[in-house]
């Protein structure tokens, strides 16, 4: 896990920083911290609206990632980070890493989110 340091507003309150990554490589950072610490709310901002999110043979779309990942973490089921390979094109790149496989795409706020993220691709475990 790593700090940043946040802005403030006047009168010294601390401004909220905006979900996703500024590259592909941290959003898997950001994934693998969420799932450290449990975050169901960090997750949000990790997926587009519309993503998806598919391990352990199922899947979810959408505003059901958080309950389905967090399946998993009923389950004991981590994840690291450890992108062997992003290829980009503009704003879309794919990420192949040790556990997972995922297509990300960087939106108008500048900030990078999962589309599709296949998780521990080569584990065939049953439905969460």
């Amino acid at each position: 896990m790593f700090l940043v340091q946040t802005p403030r507003a006047p009168g010294g309150a601390i401004l909220a920083m905006s979900s996703g990554a500024l590259t592909p490589e941290e959003l898997e950072t950001l994934l693998e911290d969420a799932f450290v610490v449990r975050d169901r709310a960090a997750l949000a901002g990790l997926f587009e609206t519309d993503g998806l999110v598919a391990a352990a043979g199922a899947a979810a779309r959408g505003a059901d990632i958080e309950a389905f990942l967090a399946a998993l973490w009923a389950r004991d089921v981590t994840y690291l980070a450890q992108p062997r390979r992003v290829l980009q094109a503009g704003n879309t790149a794919l990420i192949v890493a040790e556990q997972s496989i995922s297509v990300v795409h960087r939106a108008a706020d500048t900030r990078w989110r999962y589309a599709i993220a296949l998780l521990n691709p080569n584990t065939e475990e049953s439905t969460p």
